[in-house]
């Protein structure tokens, strides 16, 4: 059997050829794209298929995208008779199609950032419309974690985050989505509708579960169906509409001043995505990873036919043989994730997380508000505005150097800058002789710094995640993860104020320096590049490993 892969400009395609055949031997091919790179170190794999595709390799090479055709070259590298391989050229025309299901999927991501965003512009509203303002319990709470409203939410999405792993297992990665949109739904309706503070509490819990949920499914569904060689690119767009679901949410906002009762507004409009969502999912194709870790091997095929076209499915399915991703293995439990066999890229996945928020992320936006005001920019709206549209435009640069660059490097490349930026934000409160320009130099080193977040410690995680973590695992270790992300993100919320105020912020500041310092080196010695890599090449460099 001989196999090539084709790749350019974000796409791949293959053929395989019949080792059957008394024609043609095992033989591994390299291609040169049409500007002259190669595709280094293709090996053949033994695969069996009928000698009538022999006749059709010409012009049966899958793409991925059906309005992406890609030109290569092929060149033989072992021992075989070019007169038994009429295939000087190749012309490789796309009959798969994933972004359509990438895109169901993102709506998820996009509900993930409006809820976090939408109590922000709303919360100062709804505490006079619910009469939170006059209890003294709650604006106590409010000044440590932006009030019960917003506490409850992320408790939910911690809780939410723990059970999408479980879900996910269970009832597989559609049918969980589906799941997912009624807490968000009803989350989004009780609160719109809320008469009192417990009405809007259940409905912020109910959302912040549904968010959990998403946290972890987003990412989780689409590295299982997106093509290798755009993977990088595919999963940080779930970074990117998260950020876009909390620019939404700032929008929604601004009738805000002249219509105070707009803030149920506000709320109401999240229930059109997450039916939407719940209506693409029953459309969407179940994960072929997912369907032939449960032995259905036959629905994983229809799967990839309808995710990367019909000529992919041999391929594909040999690689999910081959990684052993068979029913034979028993479902793993959550204690399994903490034996010896995977603890050590789950450590992984955890600390990725947990540099993510001690790095300071959150504490850089509640603070950015009054560093704003410091240097003459009095609107609140715009401070976000500027913050959002940093984090945005930062994401979009990382969508475009994923695939390129590499994620080890990126995430080195962002807390080295995160760093940087924390640096400066420390002098600029402290050094006398930058006092004049202290307010500038503030509003600098809190863009510098969310710019370096969205290029890695932003969208990294997520994507690299269920690409390091084994098939058997992956659900509930990316649960696991996003847990702490969840847990770091609420006791954040809850002291950064107190220790602001104990230790000042010009010292919090050097402190998360010093832990983006230690994320550089931990990354550097635990991290592995997963750029190009299907997660089945990668779940077996990782087993001979361990």
């Amino acid at each position: 059997m001989m196999r090539c892969t084709v790749t350019g400009g974000g796409c791949v395609a293959s053929w395989i050829g019949d080792r059957r055949s008394p024609a043609v031997n095992p033989f591994s091919v390299r291609m040169s794209t049409g500007n002259g790179g190669w595709c280094g170190g293709l090996r053949s794999r033994a695969a069996e298929l009928s000698g009538l595709e022999m006749a059709h390799l010409r012009g049966g090479i899958g793409g991925l995208f059906r309005a992406s055709p890609r030109y290569g070259r092929l060149q033989a590298t072992a021992a075989v008779d070019p007169e038994d391989i009429p295939l000087e050229k190749v012309q490789v025309k796309s009959s798969g199609h994933v972004m359509p299901y990438v895109g169901v999927a993102c709506l998820g991501a996009i509900l993930f950032g409006y809820h976090l965003g939408v109590v922000n512009g709303a919360l100062e509203y709804l505490a006079k419309d619910l009469g939170i303002a006059e209890n003294a319990v709650l604006q106590w709470t409010s000044a440590y974690c932006s009030g019960w409203v917003v506490s409850t939410s992320l408790a939910g999405a911690t809780l939410g985050s723990f059970t999408g792993g479980s879900l996910a297992d269970k009832f597989g990665r559609t049918r969980t989505f589906i799941l997912d949109a009624a807490p968000l739904a009803v989350g989004a309706f009780l609160s719109a509708t809320a008469q009192d503070i417990r009405t809007m509490i259940i409905g912020r819990l109910l959302a912040g579960i549904g968010i959990g949920i998403s946290s972890a499914l987003v990412p989780l569904y689409i590295s299982e169906i997106s093509p290798t060689e755009i993977r990088g690119t595919l999963g940080s767009v779930n970074q990117l509409f998260i950020c876009i679901g909390i620019l939404a949410a700032l929008l929604a906002g601004l009738p805000l001043a002249g219509n105070p009762a707009w803030w149920r507004t506000m709320f109401g409009i999240a229930v059109v995505p997450s039916i939407l969502l719940a209506v693409g999912m029953a459309f969407s194709p179940e994960s072929p990873r997912w369907l032939f870790q449960q032995g259905k091997v036959i629905q994983a095929e229809s799967a990839v036919k309808r995710l990367y076209g019909k000529e992919m499915v041999t391929e594909i399915m040999y690689d999910l043989r081959a990684s052993g991703q068979s029913s034979s293995e028993t479902e793993a439990g959550w204690f399994d994730l903490f034996s010896k066999r995977y603890w050590k890229v789950v450590s992984v996945g955890a600390a990725l997380f947990l540099f993510q928020q001690l790095a300071g992320i959150n504490a850089v936006v509640y603070y950015s508000t009054s560093v704003f005001r410091n240097a003459g920019i009095t609107s609140d709206v715009a401070a976000s505005a500027l913050v959002g549209a940093a984090n945005v435009f930062g994401t979009m640069v990382a969508s475009s150097l994923m695939d390129k660059q590499g994620r080890k490097s990126l995430l080195m490349t962002s807390f080295s800058g995160m760093g940087a930026s924390m640096l400066l934000l420390a002098l600029s409160f402290t050094w006398k002789a930058l006092a004049p320009y202290s307010g500038i130099l503030a509003v600098v080193g809190t863009v510098l710094y969310v710019l370096s977040f969205a290029l890695g410690a932003g969208p990294v995680p997520a994507l690299l995640l269920p690409e390091i973590f084994a098939s058997r695992i992956r659900a509930k270790a990316v649960a696991l993860s996003l847990g702490m992300h969840w847990v770091s993100n609420f006791f954040i919320g809850l002291y950064f104020l107190s220790v602001v105020n104990k230790f000042g912020i010009s010292n919090v500041y050097l402190g998360f320096a010093s832990v983006c310092v230690l994320a550089v080196l931990y990354i550097a010695g635990n991290v592995v590049e997963t750029k190009g890599r299907s997660l089945e090449e990668i779940e077996r460099e990782l087993s001979v490993a361990e």
